[in-house]
């Protein structure tokens, strides 16, 4: 939630940080009064309005085919705005004369976060990937091996960062290398906390992948048209064109949007249902009871005036209200975080990678607050404690070697053939 891209009262750079782009610094004579950098007061807040307007409708439609496209391609999305967003923080604080005489470090950079992405999403997509191969005995026993030792594999990829790292040290370059191999580790926290949390939640059903994502998008709009045509105070001193009209207005919307556009996303089943293994086909799967409408009876006065007795509310629109709660109220933390940690560096935005938005880490620092939070309630409150016969079926082959695992295959396709004939 915010009301602008920018924040507008921080001082010129510091000379102990090269940006790549000086339009990518904050005007030393911007003024540092609250009151003077309202949105209703800014001259040029209609040219922004439009170029903002005009980046928005073309990520909307890109994002939209990729959710059309399936689990699959939405989780290519993610990775691809992982690797924009440790981009723009791996160049952060990084110094062009040093680099020159460090010329394999950012290589460094790169080889820890290949390795975070093997691990996190080894951990995570394990299941599905053992779903799809189940067919080819061949590539069941290597992904199953791949499986068992992926932790010793990363474990000696990082060793072998670590190494590599300690003989790159150089003298008079100490406090340089070291500075810049933990803010590595520190991206991959942030970057990978993110990631991990949102697609466990795409594989649990797109719905919980979308219906958040758009909330924070729904609260981000609102907050800037109510800013833009009605912010008279502000809110807070690390965004000053931030106003409490709105926070309070776009809270309003993002509450009504969400009760009723959960009802609307809740009816595609292709959106709810959970993928199990890669495949990229659409599923077909009967709805979670959440996503089974109940019929509400309207009290006498207010059917005697329309045309229907009832009204058909989803279970999962319930849910959803305390989403937007969330998202209205809690998220927009995550932008006032991301708003201080840029005047901490001078710059205006992360990068400029979407113009009028900034780069993608500036979009996406709402949405990494929300992921976690949708992935926790969804586990503690939606999905039912209760074990089923796939879920024991699974814990059982976990437990078993490979060999005894293709033998229980072996034995169930028989009995299953047997029962055909």
């Amino acid at each position: 939630m915010r009301d602008i891209h920018t924040d507008t009262n921080c001082s010129s750079r510091t000379p102990n940080i090269r940006l790549r782009r000086r339009s990518n610094e904050i005007p030393a004579e911007i003024s540092k009064s609250n009151g003077n950098n309202l949105l209703v007061n800014d001259k040029s807040k209609y040219k922004s309005m439009w170029i903002r307007a005009y980046s928005s409708l073309w990520m909307l439609a890109s994002v939209s085919l990729i959710i059309y496209l399936g689990h699959l391609y939405i989780w290519a999305m993610v990775v691809v705005i992982q690797i924009f967003m440790a981009s723009e923080l791996f160049n952060l604080l990084r110094r062009a004369t040093q680099d020159k005489r460090l010329p394999k470090f950012k290589f460094l950079n790169w080889h820890y976060f290949f390795t975070a992405m093997l691990f996190v999403y080894g951990r995570i997509l394990s299941q599905q990937l053992v779903n799809t191969v189940t067919s080819d005995k061949f590539l069941y026993r290597f992904v199953s091996n791949l499986i068992k030792y992926q932790m010793v594999i990363c474990y000696f990829l990082y060793i072998a960062g670590f190494v590599w790292f300690i003989l790159s040290l150089k003298k008079r370059y100490y406090k340089y290398q070291f500075g810049q191999y933990a803010w590595t580790h520190m991206i991959l926290i942030v970057v990978f906390t993110q990631s991990a949390f949102t697609v466990a939640n795409i594989f649990a059903g797109i719905f919980w992948f979308l219906f958040p994502a758009s909330l924070i998008a729904m609260n981000d709009v609102g907050a800037y048209f109510f800013g833009f045509y009605f912010g008279r105070t502000p809110l807070i001193k690390l965004s000053p064109k931030k106003t409490w009209e709105g926070f309070i207005g776009a809270s309003v919307a993002t509450m009504i949007a969400a009760f009723t556009f959960a009802n609307f996303l809740g009816r595609f089943q292709w959106l709810t249902c959970p993928r199990k293994d890669l495949a990229t086909g659409w599923l077909q799967c009967d709805p979670d009871p959440i996503f089974k409408p109940d019929y509400i009876p309207l009290p006498g006065l207010i059917s005697h005036w329309l045309p229907w007795k009832e009204i058909a509310v989803l279970p999962v629109q319930w849910d959803a209200l305390w989403m937007g709660l969330f998202a209205s109220i809690i998220a927009p933390f995550g932008g006032f975080f991301a708003s201080g940690f840029k005047r901490a560096f001078k710059i205006k935005d992360f990068g400029d990678s979407i113009p009028g938005h900034g780069g993608f880490t500036d979009r996406m620092d709402c949405q990494m607050v929300m992921a976690v939070f949708v992935y926790i309630y969804h586990q503690s409150f939606v999905v039912g404690q209760d074990y089923s016969v796939e879920t024991l079926l699974d814990q059982i082959m976990r437990n078993l070697g490979s060999e005894e695992q293709l033998s229980l295959y072996t034995k169930l396709g028989q009995i299953l053939q047997e029962r055909r004939l």
